[in-house]
């Protein structure tokens, strides 16, 4: 007897396919038949290569029993296993009460509605908004833009290469507005890493004490009126540091139409958190055009993720997770996982402020760069932005990051006012995913889905941007 009994229908399909297994497999022929009845890939190639004429009757046989499950066999079949797993567990193992410890208490009171929203807010008051956005975007950012880049290493660039390098073009790409150094190194250094850094600094001690599996647990019911469960907090947060890595997360969302879902929200309403840190630098001045920044966001990601729900076909996902003990975050943990995230995006970030950086040199010396920004500059007046703010949506063409530095670059210069600088923000938060995100959909979701979900975004950015614009000058409102 099998120490795991499935149903009739799943037991009569394991007794078929067994039964048409000849090959050898050095594993059970019931284990095969199962591995074949999840969906294991390589197995499925392998048994279509030894079973050659007897495969199409083994697919039919899978095709069929699939057909009699409202969900996916891979999730019933491992349902089963835990069910006999928890059998084994309640003849092994007894449980003595010892009454609720402040991490139950605690733990509790984090995923009940009442209490675990004022803990959520709390949570994104001081880990995103106080640590991320003042201290990061804030602090870090300030001392290093303009206590060492723009008082040391821009200027002495700039010299050497005046000094040693007669060749004006060649100056241009290493130094000046738009150099490697002086622009790329600068952005992805000054500007980029110490957000970056404080961000994935609060989500490891976040992840450590066990937080994001109650978060999951308590936003389950909203997420699943976008189509998806409370398992896809945990991409939606890891999109709040970057995208790239929260797109690939996605693969770990039951089934395509959640993973779908969930691709076109991060690229479209989930900013990065170099975007999302510099914005709150931009905007933690003016309280009133910070709130009207998170109402259009946050309304964009529940409306586009609701329509999205209502236009895919598919059931409405399950949700179950296993809960690890709440418990104080170690420092050593949460260095290590912090450091590593940094090492991971510093390496994957700096060549393509470097190639972005090259890119634009070489747009200046063909005339390229200029001929896009006079084509873009019509359209800044009719969002009611200065000419020269086409260029952070030029930059953002390469990264949505590199974009949002130089929406900080213009703010230090004083060249937007409030209501300009929340246009812009709206915009630059939806604008078309980083080169780096847009790969991985076209890896992950395949290049017409990707192609898609870009040629939406694109004009529907700008589109907000300009409702966002007309209706503050409609209404009278005056951002302070």
């Amino acid at each position: 007897m099998p120490i795991v009994e499935y149903d009739a229908a799943i037991e009569e399909a394991l007794k078929k396919i067994t039964r048409l297994l000849t090959a050898e497999y050095r594993l059970s022929l019931r284990f095969v038949a199962l591995l074949l009845l999840q969906g294991d890939e390589e197995l499925r190639l392998r048994v279509s290569i030894l079973e050659g004429e007897r495969w199409p009757e083994i697919q039919e046989l899978i095709g069929q029993t699939e057909r009699q499950y409202a969900q996916p066999l891979n999730y019933v079949i491992t349902m089963y296993r835990q069910q006999k797993a928890n059998q084994i567990a309640a003849q092994c193992v007894s449980e003595q009460a010892k009454g609720n410890r402040w991490g139950e208490i605690i733990s509790f009171y984090t995923m009940w509605p009442v209490t675990g929203v004022p803990i959520l807010l709390a949570v994104l008051y001081l880990g995103l908004y106080q640590f991320v956005g003042r201290f990061g975007a804030g602090v870090l950012v300030d001392y290093l833009e303009n206590s060492i880049f723009a008082a040391y290493i821009n200027p002495v660039v700039d010299q050497l290469l005046e000094l040693y390098l007669p060749w004006e073009a060649v100056r241009a790409l290493i130094g000046g507005e738009y150099g490697i150094i002086t622009l790329g190194f600068r952005y992805a250094i000054a500007i980029v890493l110490p957000v970056v850094g404080t961000f994935f600094i609060a989500f490891s001690i976040l992840e450590d004490s066990g937080y994001l599996p109650r978060l999951a647990m308590l936003t389950d019911g909203i997420f699943k009126a976008i189509g998806l469960n409370g398992r896809a907090v945990i991409p939606m947060v890891l999109g709040l540091g970057c995208g790239t890595m929260a797109t690939m997360v996605t693969r770990t969302l039951e089934t395509r139409r959640e993973r779908l879902i969930a691709a076109f929200l991060l690229a479209l309403a989930v900013p990065c958190s170099a975007q999302l840190g510099l914005i709150m630098a931009l905007l933690a001045v003016h309280p009133a055009a910070l709130g009207i920044w998170i109402a259009v966001i946050g309304t964009t990601f529940i409306a586009a993720g609701t329509l999205a729900a209502r236009l895919l076909p598919g059931e409405q996902p399950v949700f179950y997770l296993e809960l690890p003990p709440l418990r104080l975050p170690k420092a050593g943990n949460v260095l290590t996982k912090a450091y590593t995230r940094m090492h991971w995006y510093i390496l994957e970030v700096l060549p393509l402020f470097v190639a972005a950086s090259a890119l634009i040199w070489l747009g200046k010396m063909t005339g390229a760069f200029r001929s896009l920004l006079t084509l873009l500059q019509p359209l800044m007046g009719v969002l009611g932005l200065p000419p020269e703010s086409a260029k952070i949506f030029v930059f953002g063409f390469f990264r949505r990051d590199y974009g949002a530095a130089g929406l900080y670059d213009m703010m230090q210069t004083g060249g937007l006012d409030t209501h300009q600088k929340l246009v812009a923000a709206i915009i630059l938060t939806l604008f078309v995913p980083c080169i780096a995100q847009f790969a991985v959909m076209v890896k992950e979701r395949g290049w017409a889905v990707a192609g898609a979900i870009g040629a939406f975004i694109f004009p529907f950015a700008f589109i907000t941007g300009y409702t966002v614009h007309r209706g503050l000058m409609l209404l009278q409102v005056i951002l302070e």
